[in-house]
């Protein structure tokens, strides 16, 4: 293809990529700072209040993976959470120019458009070669089920164009030096040095990556490293990869290096630093993979809106394999098709991909096989995996999404074939086959909802004659991951740079599990106990005086200033009723004064 007609495919992939991307957003374009997300409201509020903190830690100089600002007294280590640090360091002029919330919906949009691209042009750049196969292995990638389902509010596994160039820059490790064509010349020693150079710009790029999203991180390396395993131990490349082991390792040793001096500290902090955890409240068994998942549609789908989709994800931000039976049999029709043609070199490459993506499979089933919703007692590899640090933190449904760029190269690996035989009488059979197996999965727009409106309270910046410089509010109920409108106040805050008031509690992962796990929130105490139990149910918990001093004990130990309630509270996994709130609250601390829009309590020196 020439060059003039490849760069109109470009042009068609990016159009698609955008349009598609808004397409699933749509629904929170209409209006980014009063809608959310429907199924995943409390992680928007959380990487909402990431860019306001990041901004915030980034112009005043404090430090951007530990805050005090949440979970009084004892704060919060990001370094263990998905702190996105680099996003809310690029993006803080949006961030304080419109707000949070709209910020985060053009990083979201971003993500799934740019994802699309990365994959497209290392597809047509590196590994098939035709533009229009790149661009259907591309867009199906971009706009897989698990990336549509991660939609739902998660900028850090949205963020799938890291993978393609992380890739791409481990490849370009075992390039051999080349000879220095002029010597003496400025910069012709990093140009001949090609392992030094390779090396630092692939440790570079995995401190992006980590500061984005450390598990996808993980994930990508468990990944190559499987591939780039079974490619080289195959007769077939073996030799060929012995001869690059050397440089591949050189350069290997470097972007360890690179990539350490950046992360020193991040590190440190993740597996040594204060209020750090092993492992995660997560149960393994609940967020593994459904057997038949893989053969079933997604509920954002032209199949899910028709009826088609399943309940067996764990919930609906981790439908991440949902490939439905059609396309589970064209990507086996795809591998026969490229084996048969392949010559010898070329079927190594495919062994690794059919063998990375089987690996992948069987451990995202988790610890225990579920087949249709029922568990059985048949043990999995993950089981014994799971066990070891780093994995089991992870969450094994997640490695299904590895399987969908595999998927995606063998879709565009077989269209490039198809492509380059023009006579076969079959093609008009593999296009209708495309079409069977792709059509029902493109993606609808994600379910969104009207978001409760920050308070007046805080919008105008009454809440500083309140709360003194350095001072504690708290939400009627504390913010945790289910009622999260306390981080959506802070950011609110930070972003239009109105000063700090810290919260008692807030959505973050921190220690307090059991067996020494991490939890989400903080341990429970008696006034946030009985404050949820209201919220949840709906009733006013019996309070009598033993209790009121236990609330105070609790107050004085977060150092609460002030108690808020709002007009509207935001539950997000079932309503709250803000009318039993005030009655629990007031029964426990007295008769609240009406300021603004809410309702306060001064609590100072309880």
């Amino acid at each position: 293809m020439c060059r003039s007609a490849r760069r109109r495919v470009d042009v068609v992939v990016l159009v698609a990529a955008l349009a598609l991307a808004v397409w699933v957003t749509v629904g929170l374009w209409r209006n980014p700072d009063g809608r959310a997300v429907t199924v995943n409201s409390s992680d928007q509020a959380l990487f909402e209040w990431l860019l306001a903190f990041g901004a915030h830690a980034l112009t005043h100089g404090d430090n951007p993976l530990y805050t005090y600002l949440l979970n009084v007294p004892d704060g919060v280590n990001l370094a263990v959470n998905t702190s996105i640090t680099v996003y809310a360091a690029v993006f803080a002029p949006l961030t304080y120019l419109i707000g949070p919330p709209a910020t985060f919906l053009v990083i979201l949009t971003l993500n799934l458009a740019a994802t699309a691209v990365a994959w497209y042009w290392l597809l047509s750049r590196h590994l098939v070669g035709d533009p229009v196969a790149a661009a259907v292995g591309g867009l199906f990638i971009g706009f897989a089920p698990g990336m549509v389902s991660h939609a739902n509010a998660h900028l850090n596994w949205t963020a799938g164009w890291l993978v393609p160039l992380l890739v791409w820059r481990t490849f370009a490790l075992r390039e051999p030096d080349r000879p220095d064509p002029t010597p003496g010349r400025p910069g012709s020693v990093w140009r001949r040095l090609r392992w030094l150079r390779n090396g630092v710009l692939l440790g570079v790029l995995v401190a992006v990556a980590f500061s984005i999203a450390a598990e996808g991180l993980f994930f990508t390396a468990l990944a190559v490293g499987v591939f780039l395993t079974v490619w080289a131990l195959h007769p077939a490349r073996r030799a060929e990869a012995r001869a690059a082991l050397p440089t591949f390792v050189r350069g290997l040793a470097v972007t360890a290096s690179t990539a350490g001096i950046l992360l020193g500290y991040p590190l440190w902090l993740h597996f040594a630093g204060p209020q750090r955890f092993h492992g995660t409240g997560f149960d393994p068994v609940i967020h593994a993979e459904d057997i038949a998942a893989f053969g079933a549609y997604p509920q954002r789908s032209l199949a899910g809106l028709v009826g088609w989709d399943t309940t067996l994800a764990p919930n609906p931000t981790e439908e991440n394999s949902f490939f439905g039976v059609p396309l589970l049999l064209l990507a086996v029709a795809c591998f026969g098709l490229l084996w048969r043609y392949a010559d010898r070199a070329h079927r190594a490459t495919l062994t690794a991909i059919g063998v990375t993506a089987l690996v992948f499979t069987v451990l995202s089933w988790g610890p225990r096989a579920k087949l249709d919703g029922t568990y059985t007692d048949v043990p999995l590899p993950f089981a014994l995996l799971g066990q070891f640090p780093v994995i089991n933190a992870a969450l094994p449904s997640r490695l299904a999404l590895v399987v969908a760029p595999l998927v995606g190269l063998l879709l565009a690996g077989a269209v490039a074939l198809l492509r380059a035989r023009p006579g076969s009488r079959s093609r008009v059979a593999w296009w209708v086959a495309y079409a069977v197996a792709l059509l029902p999965l493109l993606p609808t727009p994600l379910l969104t909802r009207e978001r409760e409106p920050v308070p007046t309270f805080i919008t105008a910046g009454t809440w500083q004659r309140y709360v003194p410089p350095g001072g504690v509010l708290t939400p009627v109920p504390l913010t945790v991951d289910v009622t999260p409108d306390g981080q959506r106040w802070q950011a609110y805050a930070l972003a239009h740079r109105q000063g700090e008031f810290a919260l008692p509690a807030g959505f973050f992962l921190g220690p307090g599990g059991p067996d020494g796990r991490g939890r989400i929130g903080p341990v429970p105490r008696t006034f946030d106990t009985l404050l949820m139990q209201a919220a949840q149910y709906g009733a006013v918990p019996i309070v009598t005086d033993g209790t009121r001093r236990l609330v105070r004990d609790d107050l004085r130990y977060w150092r609460v200033d002030v108690v808020v309630l709002a007009d509207r509270v935001h539950g997000a996994k079932f309503p709250v009723d803000a009318d039993v709130l005030l009655r629990t609250t007031t029964a426990l601390l007295g008769p609240p004064e009406r300021v603004d829009d809410v309702w306060l309590w001064r609590v100072a020196g309880a």
